[in-house]
């Protein structure tokens, strides 16, 4: 067992003592959108999206980080929420509750999906976990792709669209606000309402990884027989894991498609459940921090490379060679690679602590 330290230890050996870490770190997450919105507005848009993948991986992580059990087919849960929001919140089916009724439920069902997935994978871990879960996760995205006849319940490829914006005490966040002769974006609003969402999961998991359920988690994450042989109840913590993670990913799901006022089935595909897992790699399996500077690289690469990657290209070659998606994948399997050679357990490597801080200095 290790424990955390009074400093935090970055990847380049600079230690930032931890009463400066949080302020900090408040500070930079309440600015951010601001610095952004200088650039342009389409970064704030990248911020608000960096921050539905941290929530995305938050929940991963509960499943693959602290658990151990290899989930590829995660982005599913994210489309049980999107699309429950967009059957209860949109034209399609007529019907437009209010998002405290909805995003409850789309958890609700996700966390169901989760435990659906849960129950006949118990006994898997490793790869045939893996492939068991791939296979629900395209499922679920194919089911969503066809389920538009006999009845017409998804819209099928062309997805449901006109779907309800996120309305807090009569706000609508799709609309800017006028405070006082001061016109706040719509981008922002919704950034400060995901950060807070983000925050509370952040919340949540901390106190899940000292408690009892953390502990339980980790044992069987380093070995299931010896889990089972101390009395853990690993049938239940591993349907816990899974029910928890999903319920991250249908929460998530549901902001997103208020925010998108859109969705289809291409918004998940394999390749973002993919995604989702790579930023955990990349971050720091395990780590909370880790995984959340993992999601927010990952999310920026894309917009970082189509502002610049195409310029310096046409400057260079006269010609675009790559194109920026092409680009992405290529630098996420380099990163990967060098990661996976240079610094195995990610940029934040785990030093999870299973005790209470009162307890540990005792």
């Amino acid at each position: 067992m290790t424990t955390t330290s009074s400093t935090l230890t970055l990847p380049a050996g600079f230690a930032l003592d931890r009463r400066v870490q949080r302020p900090l770190v408040i500070l930079l997450a309440l600015a951010a959108p601001l610095i952004a919105l200088a650039m342009g507005k389409s970064w704030v848009r990248v911020l608000d999206f960096a921050l539905l993948y941290v929530l995305l991986a938050i929940g991963l992580n509960l499943v693959v980080g602290f658990a151990g059990l290899l989930d590829l087919g995660y982005i599913a849960f994210y489309a049980v929420g999107a699309y429950t929001w967009a059957f209860l919140a949109s034209p399609h089916f007529g019907i437009h509750l209010p998002f405290w009724i909805v995003l409850p439920l789309g958890a609700a069902f996700a966390a169901l999906a989760g435990i659906a997935l849960g129950f006949p994978t118990l006994r898997l871990r490793g790869d045939y976990l893996a492939i068991v879960t791939l296979g629900f996760g395209e499922i679920i995205r194919i089911f969503m792709n066809n389920l538009n006849q006999p009845i017409n319940i998804t819209n099928g490829p062309q997805g449901i669209d006109s779907i309800d914006p996120l309305t807090i005490a009569g706000l609508d966040l799709s609309r800017d606000l006028d405070l006082f002769g001061f016109q706040i974006s719509s981008l922002l609003l919704y950034y400060y309402a995901f950060l807070a969402c983000v925050v509370f999961a952040i919340i949540l998991v901390r106190r899940l990884q000292i408690s009892r359920i953390g502990r339980a988690w980790a044992a069987i994450r380093d070995d299931e027989l010896a889990a089972k042989a101390i009395g853990i109840d690993t049938r239940m913590m591993k349907l816990l894991a899974f029910a928890l993670g999903a319920t991250f990913g249908g929460v998530s799901g549901g902001l997103f498609a208020a925010f998108q006022g859109f969705v289809s089935p291409e918004s998940f595909s394999l390749m973002e459940s993919i995604v989702v897992l790579t930023m955990i790699v990349l971050g720091g399996m395990g780590n909370l921090a880790g995984v959340i500077v993992g999601a927010i690289l990952l999310t920026a690469l894309p917009e970082v490379l189509r502002h610049f990657a195409v310029p310096m290209q046409m400057a260079l070659f006269g010609k675009t060679l790559l194109d920026p998606e092409v680009l992405r994948m290529l630098l996420l399997s380099l990163a990967m690679i060098v990661m996976m050679l240079v610094r195995p357990a990610g940029l934040l490597p785990a030093r999870t602590r299973y005790a209470h801080r009162d307890r540990r200095n005792a």
